[in-house]
């Protein structure tokens, strides 16, 4: 069979990421690789007497479901949103397959070949990923620990005239950082002047480290005056505050663009797992996720607290990094003579692995910089990961020597 394949699969690129992790399979490895959540930290019982509790409401639990999602979970979501002053209604949010299919629906229903769209630098992979599988065009903007740099992202709108500009303000993946409130709203009254949407990305929200009267970032979304004709659509995910394999995000916004991003669902899979979304209500209503969120959040800060110690101990000269206020991820800037991504291979070696940053750039990547994941490995293997680490570097620094 001669297969004909639409010119579209050019821009089907395997992620980074997943092709690290199938390195580590079935080997000793350590991964500092992967945005794993800890499984120690799933609510496993609590989820499972959620989907208890679904069944015994009778087979109809098993039909096929709304295409928006199902409604009392909208409901649920919609109130555990307004805590962080984010105020949707069911009619202004669709429930989704992961934050992840919010980027690519709403990438289906408003963007056109060609149409520029403006990212951090550096940004999520896996949005690069969607943006280029509509044939966009991907432009960084210039960003430091506070947030996109308002003059090149003003510079940049007028150069380009782009129709999106995608964010990670609340400690991005790959960078860690969070930005300041001057920044939030300096972006949002640039877009809404240049009548630019904004797609705001926030799986790592919740993840605040600092305690109850820690610092707090408000969301883009909430900084708006409300959902319907608003400059920014507000996508989030239970992968990181429950468990991925549930698969459900969410996205809110203008009535009009859910919609089309509606119709766009049902061409594509008519509804996401209703009997997940069913089993997320009755947990949200039997189970106290704040204080779960909490339980999360002081332990993911005490795993950054040794990453971070265990870099100022190894004292590797030239190296520097960004500690993270919330999240997942400790970002690395290597001396500039070191590519990460032959630093891997070496890493590999020596049985312990990272994202090299090359992967988080739309354009002019910067070689020099890894991401590292401190959510998911055990104290020790940590102390482990970066004695071998370590001895990488050392085997680079010795093989430029020569």
């Amino acid at each position: 069979m001669n297969y004909r394949f639409s010119d579209t699969i050019e821009s089907f690129k395997s992620s980074a990421v997943r092709e690290i992790l199938k390195l580590t399979q079935g080997r000793s490895i350590i991964s500092l690789a992967g945005g794993l959540p800890n499984e120690q930290y799933f609510p496993t019982e609590a989820v499972k007497e959620a989907f208890a509790r679904v069944f015994e409401q009778g087979p109809q639990v098993l039909q096929y479901g709304l295409t928006e999602g199902y409604t009392p979970l909208r409901e649920r979501i919609s109130q555990h949103l307004a805590r962080k002053g984010i105020q949707a209604g069911v009619d202004q949010m669709l429930l989704t397959t992961g934050s992840q299919q919010a980027i690519d629906l709403l990438t289906r229903v408003y963007i056109d070949p060609g149409d520029v769209i403006l990212v951090e630098r550096p940004t999520y992979l896996a949005a690069i990923q969607v943006f280029q599988s509509r044939k966009a065009r991907i432009v960084s903007v210039e960003c430091d620990a506070d947030g996109m740099n308002l003059e090149d992202l003003e510079r940049k709108i007028r150069q380009y005239a782009p129709k999106l500009v995608y964010v990670i303000p609340t400690f991005s993946n790959p960078s860690g950082k969070a930005w300041s409130l001057e920044r939030r709203q300096g972006t949002l009254s640039i877009c809404k002047r240049n009548n630019v949407l904004i797609l705001e990305d926030d799986p790592y929200g919740e993840l605040r480290f600092g305690g109850e009267n820690g610092e707090t970032f408000p969301s883009l979304f909430s900084l708006d005056e409300g959902a319907d004709g608003s400059a920014v659509l507000y996508t989030s995910t239970f992968s990181k505050i429950v468990a991925p394999a549930l698969r459900t995000g969410w996205i809110v916004g203008d009535k009009e663009v859910i919609m089309h991003m509606t119709r766009a669902k049902q061409a594509a899979d008519l509804h996401s797992s209703s009997m997940d979304q069913q089993a997320l209500y009755q947990l949200m209503a039997h189970f106290d996720l704040n204080a779960h969120i909490d339980l999360i959040r002081r332990e993911y800060e005490a795993r950054m607290r040794q990453m971070i110690s265990l870099l100022q101990a190894k004292n590797w000269e030239g190296v520097k990094w960004i500690e993270p206020k919330g999240g997942m991820f400790v970002w690395v800037e290597m001396p500039q003579h070191i590519d990460t991504q032959e630093l891997l291979k070496l890493a590999v070696e020596e049985e312990v692995a990272f994202v090299p940053g090359i992967s988080f750039y739309a354009d002019e990547p910067q070689k020099n910089t890894m991401r590292l994941n401190f959510t998911h490995t055990s104290a020790d293997d940590m102390v482990l990961a970066f004695d071998r680490l370590g001895r990488a570097l050392e085997r680079m620094e010795q093989a430029l020597a020569k």
